[in-house]
């Protein structure tokens, strides 16, 4: 590959998605680096006044300062947009702030938002307290039914916000529809896409104007860093998300986007990997628990659509057990090679309770409405044998009388 074929677009738009992200981005030095080169540099440096001047301008190519630009983070949002088949990406230092950002750059007081009831816990706090604080008036509705978001629609309506699949509850989107819906009248859709990653679900195929991610999750897929991403058009990136961006400071560090870089290189193979798993785990709970919720299970209510829109039912689904929060805390205390974490997406596997963790800042009857009860566990399914992860759930099963 030549230094600067990985941010040709005409060529790297031709090739295949894993190929996009183990080459895709990339813009060697003029050493001829194997991999991408870490700038850590908080600024940089011109031949002459007239050039800071002129880039300042925007008359002249070239970086100011990292908050704005910078060469590692440029190669990660070229990557995740062409991953993505957007135009444009933005990466920011977290999921959270991409989410916020995404929503604060284009609303503002007297606009609504319509957003998915099933969400995972800081976003509703976006919806449910940050928004409102700034006069954005918001409605949550039940994000499987499209008619919903048509049911809630304003005069006032600028963006349709949600997750599919949604955290923890698997709630899935029609994403076809409600995008169709919202560009009809002119509302931007917002497609929170963490859990599926590119590698299993474009959102913007289906008609959707913006896609958001935690890449902390299965992009980074290790459990290393935290970072996050915004995709869309050239237009809404540089002339919406940019100028909100540029002068909050969600920045994403140039070490954390090397890290990412990495880790997209293995996206492909991972998430295939531990889907495959994942169903072969779901299956086995299937049988053992009252109720499993994963979208590549036939069982799942919205299994058909999933498979439509995914090509994989992922690492993450959740369970639910009659006994509730004791039962569920104790299943968790009696595991043995399944960590308790509240993290998703790692090549390790992880199990939470997220009425006490993830989702512990929702009000209980809101958590309610979302289907979140005392005995939900969601399951992120690593790279482990999946036999061994069958035989730490059946003695932890067995511990609590499962």
């Amino acid at each position: 590959m030549k230094r600067k074929t990985g941010q040709d677009r005409s060529i790297t738009n031709q090739w295949r998605p894993a190929t996009q992200a183990v080459r895709g981005g990339t813009a060697r030095s003029e050493y001829g680096e194997t991999s991408e080169a870490l700038f850590l540099t908080s600024g940089y440096c011109y031949d002459r006044a007239g050039d800071a001047a002129a880039r300042f301008a925007g008359e002249q190519e070239g970086m100011t300062y990292s908050r704005l630009q910078n060469p590692t983070v440029e190669m990660l949002e070229q990557r995740i947009a062409l991953l993505e088949g957007a135009e444009a990406c933005r990466t920011m230092a977290s999921g959270m702030a991409a989410m916020t950002a995404v929503l604060l750059c284009q609303l503002q007081a007297g606009d609504h938002l319509v957003g998915g009831r099933a969400a995972f816990g800081s976003c509703r706090w976006l919806t449910d307290t940050l928004l409102p604080k700034f006069g954005i008036a918001t409605t949550v509705v039940d994000a499987r039914d499209p008619q919903a978001f048509l049911d809630a629609v304003r005069p006032e309506t600028k963006v349709f916000f949600f997750e599919t699949p949604a955290n923890p509850t698997m709630d899935v989107a029609d994403l076809q529809a409600i995008c169709a819906i919202a560009r009809e009248r002119g509302i931007t859709t917002v497609v929170d896409n963490a859990f599926a990653t590119p590698a299993l679900q474009r959102p913007m195929d289906f008609g959707a104007d913006v896609t958001a991610y935690s890449a902390t999750k299965m992009m980074d897929g290790q459990g290393r860093v935290l970072a996050g991403a915004v995709c869309g058009t050239e237009d809404f990136i540089t002339n919406t998300l940019l100028p909100f961006t540029r002068n909050t400071g969600p920045t994403l560090s140039a070490f954390n986007a090397w890290v990412v870089l990495k880790g997209l290189e293995t996206l492909d193979l991972r998430i295939h990997r531990q889907s495959e798993s994942a169903l072969k785990v779901a299956t086995f709970l299937e049988g053992r628990v009252p109720r499993v919720l994963c979208p590549a299970l036939p069982s799942h209510p919205q299994h058909e659509l999933a498979m439509r829109q995914m090509k994989a039912g992922g690492s993450i689904f959740a369970l639910e057990l009659d006994g509730g929060r004791e039962q569920a805390h104790g299943l968790l205390d009696a595991l043995e090679l399944i960590d308790i974490s509240n993290n998703i997406g790692d090549s390790r596997s992880l199990m939470t309770h997220p009425a006490s963790t993830t989702h512990a800042g929702v009000a209980e009857d809101k958590r309610v409405e979302m289907g979140i009860g005392e005995g939900m566990l969601r399951l992120n399914v690593g790279l482990e044998d999946a036999d061994d992860l069958i035989d730490d759930l059946d003695q932890a099963l067995r511990a609590v009388g499962l």
